[in-house]
C-alpha cells in the first residue's frame, strides 16, 4: 500500500473523481510509493492533484478532471471550453496543465548537482525520469475513442497519457494499472534513487519540511521565481544547497499534512522536530482562518524565536505568538478587568483574574480559529482548561506538543488526563520518538547520565507518557566535560573555547553558553567580552523577548531559556554549584538534559568544586 500525504480520511474538498483516484492509487501502489495530493510547488504555490514518486520509476504528475463528455464542448492543445453551471467556460487543456506543473519541479531539481547525470548520453539531465499525464475518472475509454479522432487525440492529449474510468476502478489489476501510469513517460533510465536522494527531491520540492541547521528559517524557502511559465528558468539565480540535507520523515511530514479537525497532541522527544510540525501547520491554516491563530508556549525565549518563524513567512498578522502569562497579561488589559488582590505573587494572580474573567464572560471565549501550544508539558491543568475555552467551536482546532522529559517547572511529570483539561484527543495522538537534531554521541550521553530519573513509561492517549528517544541524528565528537578547582578558571577556559572555535569559523550565533545562576553568567559574559567576541546576555524579560537568533552573537542563557531552541556547540557551565540534595536532583537531571539537547555537533561540559554531578560526569570523562 502506498504512502499518501495527506491521508485521505483527512482531507476535505476533494472532488469525488480526485478521491477516487486516490483511493486507487493508496491500494494498486506498493508501500515504495508516495503520493502527495495538492500540495504547493514553487513560489507561486502551483497546486497539481497528484505527485507520484518511485525509486525505481521516477516522478510522476497527474491533473485530474470530473469532466463528462457532455461537459466538455471543444478541446485543443492549449486550452478546453467547458459546460458549467455558470454557463460556458474556458480553462486550460489538463495535459498543458499537468505539463506546466512538471517543468516548475523539473526546474527546481536540476538546480541540485546531486541529482543531475554526470556523465553518458544523457549528462546534465535529471538521473531519474519524470512523467506527466491526465485522469478522467467519468469518461470510459470506449466513450473518448467514439468522441475523438485518434488523429486528434494525438494532438490535444495523447492515449499515453491518459487513464480513464474503466482502468481505475477498485478491481483494476495493479500491473496493468502501474503500466498506464509509467507509460506517460517518453523514456526510462538509471538504476534506483537512493535514500538521500529521495529526501533531496523532497527538500526540493516541499521547502516546508526541511530541517535547517542553524537555526535561520523555518521553511528556507528561495525567493526566486521558478515558474516557467512566466519565463524564469532558475538559471542563475542563487539557492545554497547543502551537501547533506535534512528533511522531516515521512512519518513526520505525513503527520503535519494530515492533521484534521479537532484535538490533536504528539507526544515527541527533544529534537523530533515538533516545533516544524507547528510552523507547517500554521502556514497551512492561515490561508483559510478568519480569526487569528494563537501560539503559546511558556518559554519567554521560545516565544521570541517562535515569532521571528512566524514573521519569516510573512504571516504574522493572522498568528500571535506569545508566552503563556504574556498572554494572560495581554487579555486582562485589553478587557480591562482589575486584578484580584491577595498575597500571591502577581502572575498567579494574573492567570487567575482571566480564568474568572472568563467565567464572567467579561473575556470572551472562542477568539481563535485555532490554538497551538508548544511545551505544552508545562502546562498546569487550569491553564489547559483556559486556552481550550479559546477556540472558535465552528474550527475547534487545538494543537497540543508535549515532551515530557523536558519538563522543568515540577519535580513531577503531569498526572491528570488530557480530558479533565477539556482537550479530547482520544485516537488523535502522534508519539514521534525518532531525534533529528542530536549526534548519537551526544544524544546517547544525555539519555544515559538522565534516564535513571526519567523512565519511559506507557500510557493511554488521554495521557502523557515519558518517550524514550531513538537516534537518526549523525556521528559526531564525544561530548567533553573539564573540571576545575575555581570558577574563575572554569569562565575563563569557556571564553578560550569560544573564540578558538570562532577562529576555527564556527559563526558565534552558533553557539551558546548555558548556565545555572546569575553570579555565573556575570564573571563568563566579562570573559567573552574582554576576548573582543559579541555576546547576548539573556539575562531579563526584555532581552529574551527580545532575542535574535539570526545576530552574529554568541547566546548566554539559562537551562530554563534555552527550551526549544538550538546550536551547533553548546557550553553547560557551573555544574559544581548544582543543588546536591537528594530532593532537588531529579529537577537538576531535568534541567541539564534540556540543556544537553540543544547541542547538535559539539557539547561541553565544565564544573568546579565538589558536589555528586562533578564526580558523576568526573567518572565518564
Amino acid at each position: 500500500m502506498a504512502t499518501v500525504i495527506p491521508s485521505l480520511g483527512t482531507i476535505r474538498g476533494m472532488t469525488p473523481g480526485e478521491r477516487r483516484l486516490g483511493q486507487r492509487l493508496e491500494s494498486l501502489l506498493e508501500d515504495d510509493y508516495t503520493v502527495w495530493y495538492d500540495i504547493p510547488l514553487g513560489r507561486q504555490r502551483r497546486y497539481p492533484d497528484y505527485i507520484i514518486l518511485h525509486p525505481g520509476r521516477g516522478v510522476l504528475f497527474l491533473e485530474v478532471k470530473d469532466w463528462k463528455l457532455d461537459t466538455l464542448k471543444r478541446l485543443t492543445p492549449r486550452d478546453a471550453e467547458i459546460y458549467t453551471p455558470q454557463g460556458l467556460k474556458t480553462v486550460s487543456n489538463p495535459l498543458e496543465q499537468a505539463r506546466q506543473y512538471a517543468l516548475v519541479a523539473v526546474n527546481r531539481l536540476q538546480r541540485d548537482p546531486h541529482l543531475m547525470q554526470t556523465d553518458g548520453r544523457f549528462k546534465g539531465n535529471l538521473c531519474f525520469p519524470w512523467g506527466y499525464g491526465v485522469v478522467f475518472p467519468n469518461i470510459t475509454r470506449k466513450q473518448w475513442n467514439e468522441a475523438i479522432d485518434e488523429a486528434d487525440q494525438e494532438l490535444v492529449l495523447p492515449p499515453h497519457r491518459l487513464i480513464c474510468k474503466d482502468e481505475m476502478t477498485a478491481t483494476a489489476d495493479p500491473e496493468v494499472f502501474q503500466a498506464r501510469l509509467w507509460g506517460m513517460f517518453e523514456y526510462a533510465f538509471g538504476e534506483k534513487l537512493t535514500l538521500p536522494q529521495i529526501d533531496r527531491i523532497r527538500w526540493q520540492l516541499f521547502p516546508e519540511i526541511r530541517i535547517n541547521a542553524p537555526q535561520q528559517t523555518l521553511f528556507d524557502q528561495d525567493d526566486q521565481d521558478d515558474d516557467p511559465a512566466d519565463g524564469q528558468t532558475g538559471v542563475g539565480t542563487e539557492l545554497v544547497i547543502p551537501d547533506i540535507v535534512r528533511v522531516m520523515d515521512l512519518q513526520q511530514e505525513q503527520l503535519a499534512k494530515s492533521m484534521g479537525e479537532g484535538h490533536r497532541v504528539i507526544h515527541g522527544v527533544a529534537g523530533s522536530g515538533k516545533t516544524l510540525i507547528l510552523g507547517y501547520r500554521c502556514l497551512h491554516l492561515a490561508q483559510a482562518v478568519t480569526k487569528p491563530i494563537l501560539v503559546l508556549c511558556f518559554n519567554i525565549t521560545l516565544a521570541a524565536r517562535l515569532r521571528s518563524f512566524i514573521a519569516e513567512k510573512g504571516i504574522e498578522e493572522k498568528v500571535q505568538v506569545h508566552h503563556f502569562h504574556e498572554w494572560c497579561g495581554l487579555q486582562r488589559k485589553t478587557y480591562n478587568v482589575d486584578l484580584i488582590q491577595g498575597a500571591a505573587p502577581h502572575w498567579e494572580r494574573e492567570v487567575e483574574t482571566v480564568i474568572q474573567g472568563v467565567e464572567t464572560d467579561q473575556i470572551p471565549r472562542a477568539q481563535y480559529s485555532a490554538v497551538m501550544i508548544d511545551e505544552g508539558h508545562d502546562f498546569e491543568q487550569e491553564w489547559l482548561k483556559l486556552i481550550v475555552q479559546m477556540i472558535d467551536p465552528d474550527t475547534n482546532s487545538l494543537l497540543l506538543l508535549y515532551d515530557d522529559a523536558q519538563s522543568i517547572y515540577k519535580k513531577r511529570s503531569l498526572k491528570f488526563p488530557l480530558s479533565s483539561a477539556g482537550i479530547e484527543a482520544r485516537g488523535r495522538t502522534t508519539i514521534l520518538r525518532l531525534n533529528y537534531r542530536n549526534t548519537r554521541e551526544i544524544l546517547s550521553f544525555a539519555y544515559d547520565f538522565a534516564k535513571d530519573f526519567l523512565q519511559a513509561q506507557d500510557a493511554d492517549d488521554d495521557h502523557i507518557p515519558l518517550i524514550a528517544p531513538e537516534v537518526a541524528g549523525t556521528s559526531g565528537p564525544a561530548p567533553q566535560f573539564r573540571r576545575f578547582d575555581h570558577f574563575s578558571e572554569e569562565a575563563a577556559y569557556i571564553a578560550r573555547c569560544v573564540s578558538k572555535w570562532h577562529k576555527q569559523g564556527k559563526p558565534l550565533n552558533s553557539m551558546a553558553v548555558v548556565y545555572g545562576y546569575n553570579w555565573q553568567a556575570g564573571v563568563i559574559h566579562e570573559e567573552i567580552k574582554a576576548k573582543g567576541i559579541a555576546c547576548c546576555w539573556l539575562k531579563g524579560k526584555t532581552e529574551k523577548s527580545a532575542y535574535d537568533a539570526s545576530a552574529d552573537r554568541v547566546a548566554l542563557l539559562t537551562r530554563q531559556s534555552s527550551k526549544g531552541l538550538e546550536f551547533d556547540s553548546v557550553v553547560l557551565a557551573g555544574l559544581g554549584s548544582l543543588k546536591n540534595d537528594e530532593e532537588d536532583q531529579e529537577h537538576e537531571v531535568r534541567l541539564l538534559y534540556v540543556g544537553m539537547t540543544r547541542a547538535r555537533r559539539q557539547l561541553l561540559l565544565t564544573g568546579s568544586g565538589e558536589n555528586w554531578f562533578v564526580e558523576r560526569f568526573s567518572e565518564h570523562d
